[in-house]
């Protein structure tokens, strides 16, 4: 499902949805890092906050919904917006992301 005024972004659930969701992501990976015995003062920095992970979340879904092609740093940048406006409370997650390497290394 898409929006009309945004047709390339899935609105697949609202923002509160996707949040619990990637809170849940989150909790999880935290949970499975402790019982692999990793100190949490050593990898809770390196971890995105919810927000990121939505982003990612809706990020991988245009990429999916692209044919699973990679994108170039341009259509990344243009699938990043696309987030950033159909999600405002999102943009300021989005425009910190924008040329970041955490998201160079999800990519």
């Amino acid at each position: 499902m898409t929006t009309a005024s945004n047709p390339g972004v899935p609105r697949r659930a609202s923002l509160e949805v996707l949040r619990a969701e990637a809170g849940d992501e989150l909790r999880t990976v935290v949970v499975e890092r402790l019982r692999d015995g990793q100190d949490p003062w050593a990898f809770m920095d390196e971890l995105p906050t919810v927000d990121e992970i939505v982003v990612l979340t809706l990020r991988a879904e245009l990429i999916v919904a692209d044919a699973g092609r990679r994108p170039t740093p341009e259509v990344d940048y243009r699938m990043l917006r696309q987030i950033a406006l159909a999600y405002p409370e999102l943009t300021t997650t989005v425009w910190g992301m924008i040329g970041s390497t955490r998201l160079a290394r999800t990519a």
